[in-house]
């Protein structure tokens, strides 16, 4: 049997997430630790981040600043910046990863499996075909191909 070393997954399987909403406390920091903070892009009203914990390669998060935990809430400005943030990641995402189609989409409380219930984000997923195999049915494992720090950088504002 082949071993796929993955020891980033150990802070998910054990559920020691930090406390506190991470779509908060993330962009409070300064802009000199947002490669840290996986933070790609930061609008006046919205932001970018690739998912810690990520489905696929490229995985990003899109969040308002404002903690609020319904998209009924978006003002007019966080909705329209929300499109043209997607509309640029994207087309970053097609011309670094060239995925074959994309989830997107946005869990709405704990019972529909929002991590962080109170602070809604889209979730931006590449998909390729066969991205999907036996070892998240049978090991509970998804294989990810590319590391964080890369995509960070590759990702960044400057990419187009």
């Amino acid at each position: 049997m082949k071993k796929i070393w993955a020891p980033w997954r150990k802070k998910f399987l054990t559920h020691t997430h930090p406390k506190g909403c991470v779509f908060c406390q993330k962009p409070k920091a300064s802009l000199r630790q947002d490669a840290q903070n996986l933070i790609l892009d930061r609008g006046e009203s919205v932001f970018a981040m690739l998912n810690l914990y990520p489905y696929n390669n490229g995985h990003l998060l899109i969040a308002p600043y404002r903690h609020i935990a319904s998209p009924s809430l978006l003002n007019a400005k966080e909705h329209a910046e929300f499109l043209v943030m997607l509309k640029r990641h994207l087309k970053k995402i097609d011309k670094l990863l060239k995925p074959q189609g994309y989830n997107i989409g946005m869990n709405v409380g704990r019972v529909a499996g929002a991590g962080f219930d109170k602070h809604i984000h889209w979730h931006v997923v590449p998909r390729w075909l066969g991205d999907t195999n036996f070892m998240p049915v049978i090991a509970g494992d998804k294989v990810i191909s590319e590391s964080l720090g890369s995509l960070v950088k590759a990702l960044a504002p400057s990419v187009l």
